[in-house]
């Protein structure tokens, strides 16, 4: 079981090591696109990033409305909680 901070620091930390974002910037309210600059391919590597941390496997559907990392880390967070 993981929380919404050690879901948000797994995540932090993926960005600013393997996307290369800035850490001022990786905030609960950034938004994947328009501040983080991830397009389509790297939400899939984010993805299977994750999927590899949590070991759970993460279905597409679970990320349709998906705009910010808090998104992000709230989807995860049922995601792993469900899988207990």
């Amino acid at each position: 079981m993981y929380t919404k901070e050690q879901i948000f620091n797994e995540i932090s930390n993926i960005l600013v090591k393997d996307f290369d974002c800035k850490p001022e910037i990786v905030k609960p309210d950034a938004k994947l696109v328009e501040d983080l600059d991830l397009d389509s391919i790297d939400a899939v590597d984010l993805v299977v990033r994750l999927q590899k941390v949590i070991n759970v496997r993460v279905k597409p559907e679970d990320f349709k409305q998906i705009s910010t990392l808090q998104d992000v880390v709230d989807a995860i967070e049922k995601i792993v909680n469900s899988a207990d």
